[in-house]
Parts: structure tokens; C-alpha cells; sequence
């Protein structure tokens, strides 16, 4: 029972935690009910930034979801500039992270860390198309082992205002290693090497290095579905 209400938090979000709960006691002294307020926004604090275990697929060409939210948007999309991996429009899977969900960022498929870039922007609604463009952006490269790339992209949101990210340049990663994080509310999108169709449909809820998002060994058109 425990186990269901009392999840891991991540380190980044322990001084948030502290500063909640440091402030919820002032709004005590100051007046109860307020304090019962601030009591509320520090356990939701606490829940934003959990970290819970996950059970990755193990199977080669899988690639899961590098976030929990809704697939918010599924369009073909030229890869962010500055990774370098040309011209060319791929499809594009964009996972909405609404301030409710867990943002702790997990790596879709096993591979090194060709290349991060970082992007300073603007903090426009992390759902809009044109987030991914205008909006604050930390892009990372993957290389797997049949030498393709796969784009990942940490987008800020409406609230968000700081990305993180664990990882450097030569880092070799496992399919659902954390490898970032994004503070209150962002998005995370995915972009699939060319010639691979995306197993998951609009408005599917996703869970980060759980969900498969691709097979990458699969000529299985792309889905079709609808949220009922």
C-alpha cells in the first residue's frame, strides 16, 4: 500500500520540496488555513518531482517513450538545426507533459550521445506546434548501433523555466536510462529515423521507458486509432 502512494523523488527536487515545507510553516504561524494550502503544494511538489522504477522492454529496435503525457502531435518535421542531421523532414512524435504528470526524461533506445545542443527561446504553451521551434529547447542525438541517429528534444513549456540534463557528449546510454528532467510542465519530442512508423496514435497516454513509441525492425505502416 505503501508503494502506491510513496514514490522515490528525485534529488533535483529536494530543495524544491524543503522551500515548499519552509514556507508552508510561515503560512501556519501566519494563519491555519493557509498553511493547510501550502501543505497541499509542497506533497504536490514532492509528487512532481518522483522518480518511480519502470520496466523497460528489453528487445533490440524498440523504442519507447522518453516521457509520461499525451502524444500531442504526430507530423513530419525537420530535426532541430543545430544537431546537424539535415534538411530532411522525419516523423516527428511529440509526448505533452502537463504539470500533473512525471517529468523525470528517460532515454528511447540504447545508444551513444553523439551530440547535445542547447537553445535558449521563448516559454510559449509546450502543446502549440511552434513550441518546438520557438521555445527554449535541449536537443540530443543518439547514435544506435546500425549507425542511424535518432533525435530527442527537451522542449520548455508555459510554466517550465530550466531543462536538465544528466548526460554529456560520448555518454553511452541504455534504453530507459534518466537522462533528463524538465521543471513544471514541457514536452518531450521524438524523431524517428526514416522509413519507421510510430506504434502509438494521438492523444494515447504515454509512460516514460515503458510505452513502446517504434520498432524499429517493423514495416508495419503507422496506426491508426482515436481516444473513446
Amino acid at each position: 500500500m505503501l508503494d502506491t502512494f510513496l514514490k522515490p523523488m528525485h534529488r533535483e527536487g529536494i530543495r524544491f520540496v524543503a522551500i515548499f515545507a519552509g514556507v508552508t510553516l510561515v503560512l501556519f504561524w501566519v494563519w491555519e488555513p493557509l498553511g493547510w494550502i501550502g501543505t497541499g503544494l509542497t506533497i504536490w511538489c514532492y509528487y512532481f518531482f518522483r522518480d518511480p522504477k519502470r520496466a523497460v522492454p528489453q528487445r533490440e529496435g524498440l523504442l519507447v517513450s522518453p516521457a509520461d503525457g499525451v502524444v500531442s502531435l504526430i507530423e513530419p518535421a525537420v530535426p532541430p538545426e543545430e544537431l546537424g542531421m539535415g534538411p530532411e523532414a522525419l516523423t516527428r512524435v511529440s509526448v505533452f507533459m502537463n504539470v500533473f504528470n512525471c517529468h523525470v526524461n528517460r532515454t528511447p533506445i540504447a545508444g551513444k550521445v553523439a551530440a547535445i545542443a542547447y537553445r535558449p527561446g521563448a516559454f510559449l504553451n509546450a502543446s502549440l506546434d511552434k513550441a518546438s521551434s520557438d521555445n527554449e529547447r535541449n536537443s540530443l542525438s543518439i547514435e544506435i548501433a546500425d549507425g542511424r541517429r535518432i533525435a530527442v528534444v527537451q522542449i520548455a513549456g508555459l510554466v517550465a523555466r530550466r531543462i536538465v540534463c544528466f548526460v554529456k557528449e560520448g555518454d553511452m546510454l541504455e534504453t530507459g536510462e534518466r537522462f533528463g528532467l524538465i521543471r513544471f510542465g514541457s514536452r518531450v519530442d521524438v524523431y524517428l529515423p526514416d522509413g519507421v512508423a510510430p506504434m502509438v496514435v494521438l492523444g494515447q497516454n504515454m509512460v516514460a521507458g515503458e510505452t513502446v513509441l517504434a520498432d524499429l525492425t517493423s514495416d508495419e505502416p503507422a496506426r491508426t486509432g482515436k481516444v473513446a
